[in-house]
């Protein structure tokens, strides 16, 4: 006898999730925006998005790309570093020139974003043997070159990536509610929010000062540690965004509105910066960056703020006086006009190299 099986509908059909609605006609959170979140099957939708000079969310995209490539001058066989992987868009363009026989050690230290770059260049066709990739701070570049060898060239971006910043989750900007993170790793270290549970004003001034070159660090920090002190916990970045608002009410009208933006800007970069120790790791990096180049290697840094570029040319200076760089960038060079245009988020970036000996 023959036996017939029957399956249910539900057996035969997993139950179809729907996408998330929004309100309108265009999605204003992050979350609501699927087609961003999934370059992969939208390919004619962000390409719209960056025509319009806007990044997709949970996307990056990368600076100074040709200036970067132009300077390194990477040849086939050789072994190089991204110091700060990302999104991997720089990665990508430097593997181009590193094939056949080169590779690429690639780090960072996100666990959130790094997984999924890596599952996105291997889905590419880039597996160890062409690059190398770990969660690694790169102030522990000497790890890397202990394993890899010394490296012909070193490439370190030292922004946050947009995906990090669109995510609201993250805690990275004043625009959109999140939880006062501002970790680049949410597993490690203490969150802004824990940081200004204690902190004292004259500590909070000195860091926006230190950090960021805030101007209204007096009244910013002031009415930060009056909440604080009455009680008043400050865990979200609309929290604090209200708060530096409201320290500055002073300020004419006229201008109120975009120095508010500004300074909003500049304390949560402060904030993050401390967060992550990110002044001190970057000194860590650029002492050992001479003992992991080869004769010759090339280094290119991408800074974002002025802490970072005055490290980088003061140090970079000072080893080119002792001879251990060959020649070092006189100047910084800047992203182009059509860039920025295009990517308003380049604005800031100043690009600084050098060469070892």
């Amino acid at each position: 006898m023959q036996i017939i099986s029957f399956t249910t509908m539900n057996e035969q059909d997993p139950k179809r999730v729907r996408r998330v609605r929004y309100n309108g006609t265009h999605p204003k959170s992050f979350k609501e925006k699927y087609k961003e979140l999934h370059p992969e099957q939208y390919a004619n939708d962000i390409a719209k998005v960056i025509e319009q000079g806007r990044t997709p969310a949970g996307m990056h995209r990368s600076i100074c790309v040709n200036e970067i490539i132009a300077f390194l001058k990477i040849v086939p066989g050789q072994i190089g570093l991204d110091a700060t992987l990302g999104y991997g868009g720089h990665s990508l363009e430097m593997i181009k020139y590193l094939l056949p026989g080169g590779r690429l050690y690639a780090i960072d230290v996100d666990p959130i974003e790094l997984p999924r770059t890596k599952n996105r260049l291997a889905s590419l066709g880039y597996g160890s043997d062409v690059l190398v990739i770990k969660k690694m701070n790169f102030s522990d570049i000497d790890l890397i070159a202990a394993e890899a060898g010394l490296m012909n060239f070193v490439l370190a971006d030292l922004g946050v990536s947009s995906m990090q910043i669109d995510n609201p989750e993250r805690g990275f900007s004043y625009k959109v509610e999140g939880p006062l993170d501002l970790r680049l790793n949410p597993k490690s270290g203490k969150s802004a929010a824990t940081l200004l549970k204690n902190i004292s004003l004259q500590k909070l001034e000195n860091l926006f000062i230190k950090n960021a070159d805030e101007p209204y660090y007096e009244p910013i920090a002031k009415a930060i540690i009056s909440k604080i002190s009455k009680g008043i916990p400050i865990v979200t970045t609309t929290q604090l965004q209200e708060i530096i608002g409201e320290s500055l009410e002073f300020i004419s009208p006229a201008n109120r509105k975009d120095i508010i933006k500004k300074s909003c800007q500049r304390c949560f970069q402060a904030l993050r910066i401390e967060v992550n120790n990110e002044l001190d790791v970057l000194d860590k990096f650029l002492e050992k960056l001479p003992d992991v180049l080869a004769s010759g290697g090339r280094v290119a840094i991408l800074s974002f703020h002025s802490g970072e570029d005055r490290r980088v040319k003061k140090s970079f200076q000072n080893l080119f006086r002792e001879g251990i760089y060959s020649e070092v960038a006189p100047d910084p060079i800047r992203p182009s006009v059509e860039e920025i245009n295009t990517n308003p988020r380049a604005r800031s970036a100043k690009l600084r190299w050098a060469i070892k000996v």
